[in-house]
């Protein structure tokens, strides 16, 4: 049965990877000329070829272990995004105070992990689901929390406060972290030609973000 593994792409490949973020944008012309738009999906999908990252054969054979204990396409795992895995600006470490979580109520003890991404016109939440252990840090009202007084699940990026210490009617929960992306191969084949690799070409191995 398929299922997500909590393990991380080899870090120093997936730094070298190609790709970005693609969305899902139906477009129809009328016979006005104009232009009816529309997306088929509320979040955008990412993909990458991490074969711009293979630089050696070592790294090649530990893709080649990765992809067989993953059984090709059917299970997920962790990837690294060298452009975006940190929810503080480029260049910058996380603070508690980089991405707004929610509001409090004074009964509300759970807050999912989020990303805005803009600000002027429609910005754009994405959630973060597989936030690296040990780099959450949350605020309430603007002040940090000590880690003993919430719970954070980093399988799913949910942030549960203890008793005690539910944040207050109308105080701002924010926090800042980094992450990595649920992701699998996109493909059940691995091709893999040396004499071509060490003539300086790479293999094509394709990776795709999920919903796990």
């Amino acid at each position: 049965m398929p299922a997500f593994h909590e393990a991380l792409f080899p870090l120093d490949v997936a730094l070298g990877a190609a790709g970005g973020p693609e969305r899902a944008t139906e477009i129809v012309t009328t016979v006005t000329g104009r232009e009816e738009r529309n997306t088929r999906l509320a979040h955008s999908r990412r993909r990458w070829d991490a074969g711009y990252g293979v630089r050696s054969f070592t790294q090649l054979a530990a893709v080649v272990a990765f992809f067989e204990e993953r059984r090709g396409r059917l299970h997920g795992f962790r990837w690294r995004d060298r452009l975006d895995h940190s929810s503080a600006a480029p260049g910058a470490d996380p603070g508690p105070l980089d991405q707004m979580l929610g509001v409090g109520d004074g009964a509300n003890a759970t807050f999912a992990l989020a990303k805005t991404y803009g600000a002027a016109f429609a910005p754009y939440l994405r959630p973060i689901v597989k936030p690296v252990a040990g780099t959450v840090r949350v605020a309430v009202g603007g002040a940090e929390m000590a880690a003993s007084t919430y719970d954070l699940d980093p399988d799913e990026g949910v942030v549960r406060f203890h008793a005690g210490h539910i944040p207050p009617n109308g105080a701002a929960v924010s926090a800042g972290y980094l992450f990595d992306v649920p992701a699998r191969f996109d493909t059940d084949y691995l091709e893999v030609n040396l004499t071509a690799f060490e003539a300086g070409e790479i293999p094509r191995i394709p990776i795709l973000e999920i919903r796990p």
